[in-house]
Parts: C-alpha cells; structure tokens; sequence
C-alpha cells in the first residue's frame, strides 16, 4: 500500500505530456515511469478501454454507428470504426463527442486516486492535450519536440510509414509554434536520448 503523503505536505504534480507524431512520447513516458515511479495514463487507450464491452462508451457508439463495426465476438472492431469516421468528418466529430469526455472524465477520477494513494506524480499523454483543455487538469503541459527529420526516420524504421503517409498525418496536427504557445515545458528529443533525461531531470528538480 502507497503511504498517503499528502499529510507529508508533498503534493502531486501532474503534467501533460504532447507533440507530434514520432517525437519520441512513449520513450519520455517509460524514463519517467522507470526513473521518477510516475504514474502514466494514456488517453488513447483509456479511450480503447472505454469502448470494451460493458463500458460507458460502448452502447452509444453501437447505437449511432450500428452493428456492422463489430467483430464476431461482439467488440468493437477499431479498424471498422476508423475506416468509417476517418473517411467523414461529421462522423469523426460524432464519436469524438462521445469517447472524448468520458475519457477526460476517467482521468480526472484517475488522478484523484493517485492522489489519495500518495503518488507524487501523475503524467497524462494525450492527441489532443491542448484542443481537449487537460490545462484544467494539468499543473503543467510539456512538449515533447522533435526535429521534423529526426520524426521521419522514426516513423519509418519503427512503423514503415512512407513519406506521404508522414505528410499526411504531419499536415493535420498542430504547428510547432502552437504546441510552444500552449505549453510551458519544452523538451528537445533528438537521436541523444541521454540529452532528453537531463532536460526532463532538470524540469522535475523545482519539484
């Protein structure tokens, strides 16, 4: 059992973590989990979560999208819903409607249990950390950024995305002025991993 150290006067810091496709998020998640026993929550799969069976997402996207996007086992087939909503915009933003707020919802609970538990930090990752508002949750958002040469090499070694599919998914996500304006945390995550743990090292040492 986690002491409850808020009677220690230690409070819990929660930051928001985003960037760009391929900046290296998921690695800066592992070295604060590892290194600083965070507590990490993924919006993106707490929205996976939530769409299971029995969950408070399924029903409704089964009622506005239909049957047709389940598997043989009754779940929702991702990639049926996807090729569906990703091809409509309307559709995107009718099941946006719906996953988006539980899964803010589920976080803020989230956070007040680890809260209660004694964690000392709390680290949300999500898509759309700025366009969602998880500054209302978060004490600070960080950026995660990466050179955009850096990212493609990335993506293509680890997914073999090509470079028309890196420009697509590049051209529909923030610019890197916007994602500086909006948080007040950077961190350069080049090839030097070693550089990006001083950086990260040295944002926590106030804390």
């Amino acid at each position: 059992m986690r002491p409850n150290r808020e009677k220690s006067g230690i409070q819990m810091k929660t930051i928001g973590i985003t960037g760009g496709v391929g900046a290296g998020k998921s690695t800066v998640l592992g070295f604060l989990e590892t290194d600083f026993q965070a507590v990490v929550c993924e919006a993106d799969k707490v929205a996976h979560k939530l769409q299971e069976p029995g969950e408070v997402c399924y029903e409704e996207i089964i009622e506005k999208f239909g049957c047709g996007i389940l598997d043989g086992d009754g779940k929702i087939d991702r990639k049926k819903l996807g090729n569906m909503v990703f091809a409509d915009e309307k559709q995107l933003q009718r099941l946006n409607r719906i996953v988006h707020p539980r899964v803010k919802e589920y976080i803020r609970k989230k956070k007040e249990e680890e809260k209660e538990a004694g964690t000392r930090i709390f680290v949300v990752e999500a898509a759309l950390l700025i366009e969602d508002h998880y500054e209302e949750i978060c004490d600070e958002l960080w950026y995660i950024h990466t050179s955009d040469e850096v990212r493609r090499k990335r993506l293509k070694e680890s997914r073999g995305y090509t470079d028309e599919r890196i420009d697509g998914i590049m051209k529909n996500q923030k610019s890197e002025e916007q994602f500086r304006n909006a948080c007040s945390v950077v961190i350069e995550n080049g090839e030097d991993f070693k550089e990006t743990c001083i950086q990260i090292k040295e944002a926590l040492e106030s804390y």
